[in-house]
This record gives C-alpha cells, sequence and structure tokens, in this order.
C-alpha cells in the first residue's frame, strides 16, 4: 500500500450543469478544485483522472432502459422522457447529460478500484456522492449513483463486506434502494428528518430485507439540529455499527447541505461540525476497515461561503495534512471567487466553532429531548438485528 491520497479529478466534471437557475451550480467543484491547490493541497495528493463509467459499470447499478434513455437525453434534450426521472425541474436534459454523468460516475469507481487494489489508502472524489438517482431513473439532482456504482465494483472485485456512510442532510435513498436485500453492504445515513425535507423516506424502521434486513440504518434527525447533536447522532450510531460489521472498506457521503446557510434544508450544523465528522470518519477507516476509505462530496447549494472550504477540509483530511480551523484563506482564491460569481468568498477555513463540543451515548440520554428520541429510534430499530443492545 502506497499511503498516499488520490483526489479525483477531470475539468470536465464542471460540465454536469443543469442551467443558470439550478441550485446545483458546478461552481462549487470549479471552487473547491482552486481552494485545493491554493492552500498547497494538491502538493501531498495524486490529482488523477480515471476514465468515464462505460455500460457494462453503468449496468452494475442501472437499468439498460434508463441508460439508453439516458443517452437520447444527452443527444436530443427536447426529447428526454419524464417517466425516467429526466426533463422535470429537478433533473432538465442537457447537452452532453450522459458523458458528464459518466465521468463523474468513473471517478468514484476509479477511487474505489485504487483503494481496493492498494494504489491508494484513501481517495476523495467531491464531485461524487450523487446518491438520489434509483436504478431506473433520476432522481434529486442525480442522473447515475456513482456511490452506489463504486460500491458495486467494489463487490465486483471480491469485498465481502462495504459500509456506506452518508451524512448528507438529504436521506441517500438510491444507495438503500440498489443494496436493500443485499447483507454485504451496510448503508448509514445520517439525514433530516422526512417529514420536512425530500425525499420524504429514511424513516428508521427502514432496515432492509431478505437476507438484507437490518443492514439499512437511518437516523432522522429534527430539523434545526445542531452542532452538539448532529455529531452526538452520528457518534452515537456509527462507530458501533462499523465495530459489529468489520468492513473491509469505508465509503462515506460528505454533503455539504447539513449547514446552516444552505438554502434547501433546515438543519444548523456548521463548518466545523462538518469537519469533525470527516475527521471521525477518516479515524473510523483505520479503525475498522484497514484505513481503505473512499470520500465522496454530495449535495451542498451554498456554493462559495461553504461548500468549497468543507470539501478542501475533506481532501486535507484524506491527504494526511488537515487544515487547520484557524487557516486563513489566501486572497488569490477570494479574488477568484468575486471574478466567477460578484460575492466575496469567507476569510477563514472555519465559522469559529471550533473544538465541536458534543456529549456521548454512553453518558446517558433524555427520553424527553427530540434527538435523542431519533437515535433511539433507530437503535431500537436496527441494533438488534445486529445482536446489538438498543
Amino acid at each position: 500500500m502506497s499511503g498516499r491520497a488520490q483526489l479525483m479529478w477531470d475539468e470536465a466534471v464542471t460540465g454536469y450543469d443543469f442551467g443558470p437557475d439550478h441550485p446545483m451550480d458546478p461552481v462549487r467543484l470549479a471552487l473547491t478544485r482552486k481552494l485545493v491547490g491554493a492552500l498547497g493541497l494538491d502538493r501531498e495528493v495524486a490529482v488523477v483522472a480515471a476514465k468515464p463509467a462505460g455500460e457494462s459499470t453503468l449496468r452494475l447499478v442501472h437499468r439498460e432502459d434508463y441508460i439508453d434513455a439516458v443517452k437520447a437525453a444527452s443527444a436530443d434534450p427536447a426529447g428526454a422522457r419524464g417517466e425516467y426521472g429526466l426533463g422535470t425541474v429537478d433533473d432538465p436534459a442537457f447537452a452532453g447529460m450522459h458523458e458528464v454523468s459518466a465521468l463523474i460516475a468513473g471517478q468514484s469507481v476509479g477511487a474505489a478500484e485504487a483503494v481496493w487494489r492498494g494504489d491508494a489508502e484513501h481517495a476523495v472524489n467531491f464531485a461524487g456522492g450523487l446518491h438520489h438517482a434509483m436504478p431506473g431513473g433520476a432522481s434529486g439532482f442525480c442522473i447515475y449513483n456513482d456511490a452506489s456504482l463504486a460500491i458495486a465494483r467494489l463487490l465486483e472485485l471480491g469485498a465481502e463486506r462495504v459500509a456506506y456512510v452518508d451524512v448528507d442532510v438529504h436521506h441517500g435513498d438510491g444507495v438503500q434502494a440498489a443494496f436493500w436485500e443485499d447483507p454485504r453492504v451496510l448503508t448509514i445515513s445520517l439525514h433530516e428528518h422526512p417529514r420536512t425535507l425530500f425525499p420524504q423516506t429514511g424513516w428508521p424502521e427502514e432496515v432492509g430485507a431478505g437476507a438484507g434486513e437490518g443492514s439499512a440504518v437511518n437516523v432522522a434527525l429534527p430539523a434545526g439540529t445542531g452542532d452538539p447533536g448532529w455529531v452526538r447522532a452520528f457518534h452515537s450510531v456509527v462507530p458501533e455499527l462499523l465495530a459489529e460489521f468489520r468492513p473491509q472498506v469505508l465509503v462515506s457521503q460528505h454533503g455539504a447541505d447539513t449547514h446552516f446557510e444552505d438554502p434547501l434544508a433546515h438543519l444548523a450544523v456548521s463548518l466545523d461540525a462538518q469537519r469533525a465528522v470527516q475527521v471521525a470518519c477518516h479515524e473510523l477507516a483505520h479503525e475498522y476497515a484497514g484505513g481503505k476509505w473512499v470520500a465522496l462530496g454530495g449535495g451542498g447549494y451554498a456554493v462559495v461561503d461553504v461548500v468549497p472550504r468543507s470539501w478542501t477540509h475533506l481532501v486535507g483530511i484524506a491527504a494526511g495534512r488537515p487544515v487547520a480551523p484557524e487557516t486563513v484563506i489566501p486572497e488569490g482564491w477570494r479574488q477568484e471567487v468575486f471574478a466567477r460569481t460578484r460575492q466575496l468568498g469567507p476569510q477563514r477555513m472555519t465559522d469559529g466553532r471550533w473544538p465541536v463540543s458534543w456529549a456521548s451515548w454512553d453518558a446517558g440520554y433524555d427520553p424527553a429531548d427530540r434527538l435523542d428520541q431519533a437515535v433511539l429510534a433507530t437503535r431500537r430499530a436496527v441494533f438488534p438485528l445486529r445482536g446489538l443492545l438498543p
């Protein structure tokens, strides 16, 4: 094992562009890559461009008729078929959609291959994490489900236990669906409660089925959850499950839309808490998965203030050179932000909330607290199925 981290990057991924009025502005990817460079992190990682996912790889998760529909819409956006979720408000069709979606998927698949084969210990694709796409349809800004494809490729290569931890504000429904009956994949999603947010799934009672019963885990967090509760919920569920499951690889999705500035959701999490959970995922990968860690991006619609800083922290952690929260952001990057967006960029790599404090579940819980109720519902639903005490 080389021990060196890989950053999966091809400039062409910024072509994943649903149009000027869509929340998923590809400038968030370009600005993240620029900030990684401005802080010198690209000298600490191997920057690698993987090939696009081919049709045989896409078919590991997606139906052939859906892939054909994406290709057709990519060639003729006006003819996009709504029954496949294409040409909708969330997923407008655009020229070249298949090619750039396959390219993003290829970066995640390439990351998984590199980690499994030992070419890198950790690999990051912050353009990935498109976790809503279903086997037969687009959903929630997601065309191809690169996270599911990366996991499916790991299984194809011989992995017997893969853990997927998703901390995006939205439920990781597409990944859960792909492996609903597969005991080889443990999916854990921490997200805003489905009563108040798309996609209205991810209830604690969703635990998988058949041989996979107990392999789907959902923590449905109350709207307004802030740093102490969010980090407490993570540590109250994830480490114990990973200790029991003992994955060979950890795949994590780090959507930045849990942030209090995000315009599409209702949690109140800071950049510093996001960094704390990134650190925790890195540590858990080493403790339970032999250090094999594939880290993906995801949602995040505060495209200047939040997303670039959050995912640059992720790259730094994976590279073994974490960025100190108090780090001053180079002025050159802030000038780049203004030139591209006419917005003023943030000045430091922190929201001023580091270190993040939280209370351990082992110290007790409050049955009247909404956050603790959410955690307890998850533990009661799934822990006994895995031989654990709730």
